[in-house]
């Protein structure tokens, strides 16, 4: 099993990585898949104008996500990691204007969001909470093209079939075709992996990454690093509303303003390494709930986690350094790509425990790397971050990524120092194996009620009196 770094870290846009991004991802590809030419269904003659559905989550908090945005974007042939945020609003309102959309090499087709883009309030599709289907038809109204989409967690996107091919242990070519020296599936095999080898986690997923990428790996993950902190600086300095009708408000940018005046007058109380925790990650989910520039880490509701803690480990760690933060990326990844091959991190599929939770584990094993721990103790740092978000639910009201999502990424972030601290004070021995925490995770997220995941029908969303 082998996932890369670079997908689990992915630069996209907020407010969600499975919401936004991967519908976004979605429509893409299947703009891409005319563009090559795929072959017609009989009768149709050419294609005219293009519909989609939206299903399950995608359709209760679609509107929240901006779901709908994301499908005009993507079928204007825009993608998540190159487009320019600022566009976005601009380029939503001429196609809701025109109905039409200009996709490059395609010409002009047809596309009226407000008939052709429809939110699915039924049964969600048969393979995973996040369906979409989406067509295009030729001038007659014959359907000329069209494929089911599933948004897995992380801005990861797959077609019917190939959901259907992964649920039979089949892989697809380019996966199979991957040979990496150090193949971990499990924590388990991880561990013995590096017993064996003599080599710490970071090294062995370096080895990994570097079979594919060669000496790219450095500037990659450094390109990473600076659009995580790059996130953290522009939402400390960011004022206002957030978009939504919440009117959350904010605040990233006074608390941290507080905390520069404190410091300065030597009013430092030992718990404000947790306010600077809190702020850094704030700071990055109050930029993905505004729609602008952030990394999944795992996810996009989870973004700010990993880089509050990095930012933590080299703004107020002893022996901190700029190198360091390549290893904390590696370890990170290694843990979230065995979370997700292993149960999932969607939290339409099983809760805020795979978002937070996720991202908590994949930072405390991260900061125990860099901070001296052994693989033992990696390895036990992610099962106590882990295990103490067990059960989370996603419910956020309004369907925002706002509402507890914004402050829960700042406990999470707490939660992943602790976690890494309490394992660097014992041995790495421990009472339960991370993989044996990632499958209560997935047990749990499969017998949790649909309504606590990330539909907006219980919890939280539905306690709130603006909602």
């Amino acid at each position: 099993m082998f996932l890369s770094v670079f997908d689990i870290f992915k630069i996209g846009i907020g407010p969600s990585s499975s919401h936004t991004m991967g519908p976004m991802v979605a429509a893409a590809r299947f703009l891409d898949d005319l563009r090559g030419g795929v072959e017609k269904i009989p009768g149709s003659t050419r294609p005219y104008r293009l519909w989609a559905s939206l299903h399950g989550s995608l359709a209760f908090t679609g509107k929240g996500h901006a779901t709908d945005r994301a499908v005009i974007l993507g079928l204007c042939g825009l993608r998540p990691d190159t487009m320019d945020p600022d566009r976005a609003e601009e380029i939503e309102a001429e196609v809701r204007r025109t109905g039409i959309v200009r996709p490059e090499g395609l010409g002009e087709l047809r596309f009226d969001p407000a008939q052709d883009l429809i939110f699915d309030y039924g049964p969600a599709l048969p393979g995973h909470p996040n369906g979409m289907v989406l067509k295009v038809f030729d001038p007659s109204g014959a359907t000329y093209h069209q494929q089911t989409y599933y948004s897995v967690g992380g801005g990861f996107v797959v077609t019917k079939a190939e959901l259907e091919a992964s649920a039979a242990g089949i892989k697809p070519a380019a996966e199979s075709a991957i040979r990496v020296p150090f193949p971990f599936a499990t924590a388990e095999q991880m561990l013995h992996m590096g017993i064996s080898s003599g080599q710490t986690i970071a090294q062995m997923k370096r080895a990994n990454e570097e079979a594919l990428l060669g000496d790219q790996l450095n500037d990659r993950l450094d390109s990473i690093w600076q659009a995580m902190d790059g996130c953290i600086s522009r939402g400390l300095v960011q004022d206002g509303i957030l978009p939504g009708g919440l009117k959350v408000r904010r605040r990233a940018k006074g608390i941290n303003e507080q905390l520069e005046r404190e410091r300065g007058r030597n009013m430092n109380q030992p718990h404000q390494a947790n306010d600077w925790l809190s702020v850094y990650a704030m700071a990055v989910n109050e930029e993905n709930a505004a729609g602008g520039r952030v990394v999944t880490s795992p996810t996009n509701g989870a973004a700010g986690v990993v880089p509050a803690v990095g930012r933590y480990y080299l703004d107020h760690c002893v022996g901190a350094h700029r190198e360091g933060i390549r290893d904390y990326l590696l370890v990170a990844a290694a843990i979230g790509g065995l979370i997700k091959h292993n149960a999932s991190i969607s939290g339409a599929e099983v809760g805020c425990q795979g978002e937070v939770g996720s991202a908590s584990a994949m930072a405390a094993a991260g900061l125990c790397a860099v901070l001296g721990g052994t693989n033992a103790q990696i390895e036990n740092a992610a099962e106590i971050a882990l295990e103490h978000h067990l059960g989370m639910t996603c419910d956020p009201a309004a369907g925002l990524v706002q509402v507890p999502c914004i402050e829960r990424n700042a406990l999470g972030a707490i939660k992943a120092v602790s976690a890494a601290s309490l394992a660097l004070r014992g041995d790495g021995s421990h009472f339960l194996p991370l993989d044996n925490c990632i499958r209560v995770m997935r047990d749990t997220g499969r017998d949790m009620n649909e309504k606590y995941k990330e539909t907006s029908q219980g919890g939280i969303a539905v306690n709130l009196p603006e909602c």
